[in-house]
This record gives C-alpha cells, structure tokens and sequence, in this order.
C-alpha cells in the first residue's frame, strides 16, 4: 500500500533535518559527512534556508534546501536536494524541485542554481527535467542554472 506523502515548507525541526540529512548521508556523491558537519550543516538549513519538505506519516523523507540571499541579482542557491532511499521512486525530488522553482518564481527572483556531482547522473538527469542547464564545471562538480522568467 503506498502512503502519502505530504509537502510541507519550513516544518522540520534542526533536529529532524540532522537525522534526514544522516540517513541520507551515503547517498550522497560524495558522502555528506566527508564534505560537512552534517549537524552544523542542518543548524544553518533550519536557520537561513527555506526548507520543501515531504514526509511520510511524520518523518521527514524528503528535503530540498535553497537560499535566497543574492536580493540584489535576485539569485537563489539550492543547497541539498535529498530523499530517504525507502522514498525514491515515488517522485518525491522532483515535486519538491518543482515546488521551490514556483515559489522562488512567485518571490520574483531571476535565477536558481545548484552544484552537483559530476558523474550523479540520476541527478544530474532530474535538474536537466526541471530546467536547469550545466553551466560551469569545476571537478568533481557541476554547476547548474535555471533562468526563471
């Protein structure tokens, strides 16, 4: 039986955040905690990002993370783009992505980029369905941008 999921903004708690961010953490190209402290990661997500949200009977499954703090280009960062393993499949990434590119165009900013691993093809994939364009590439990662009108 599939359960539902349901999309919430800026619910998750610093503390939710950590253990999502830790469960998917080898998911991760390269793994998160090789790059991050992951828990000083998700203090500053749950304090300076604007957090899309899925969760399934109330754990947090999935998470996209974007900062908006370039008012002056109007250019928004997404920082971590991450769902549970037991979650993939179910199109959870790419409501989320789809989620924010709306809001982000609704608040009237310009642009919307990320960095990805080069060789994350399912990702890579994923942003190319929303959008966003390879840009610049400084190994072993990507850069990518979504110009909104």
């Amino acid at each position: 039986m599939n359960k539902l999921v349901e999309y919430r903004l800026n619910k998750a708690s610093e503390a939710e955040i950590a253990e999502h961010l830790w469960l998917c953490d080898t998911d991760f190209m390269p793994p998160m905690s090789g790059r991050v402290d992951i828990n000083d990661y998700a203090k500053k997500i749950a304090g300076k990002a604007t957090r899309f949200e899925a969760w399934i009977d109330d754990k947090l499954v999935g998470l996209v993370a974007v900062y908006c703090n370039d008012m002056e280009k109007r250019t928004a960062y997404i920082t971590s783009v991450s769902v549970l393993r037991e979650a993939t499949g179910k199109g959870i990434a790419e409501s989320l992505m789809k989620r924010c590119i709306e809001r982000k165009k609704a608040l009237g900013m310009r642009q919307i980029s990320l960095e990805v691993a080069s060789d994350n093809i399912p990702a890579i994939r994923l942003y190319e369905k929303c959008g966003f364009v390879a840009r610049r590439a400084k190994p072993p990662f990507v850069t990518m941008d979504l110009y909104l009108k």
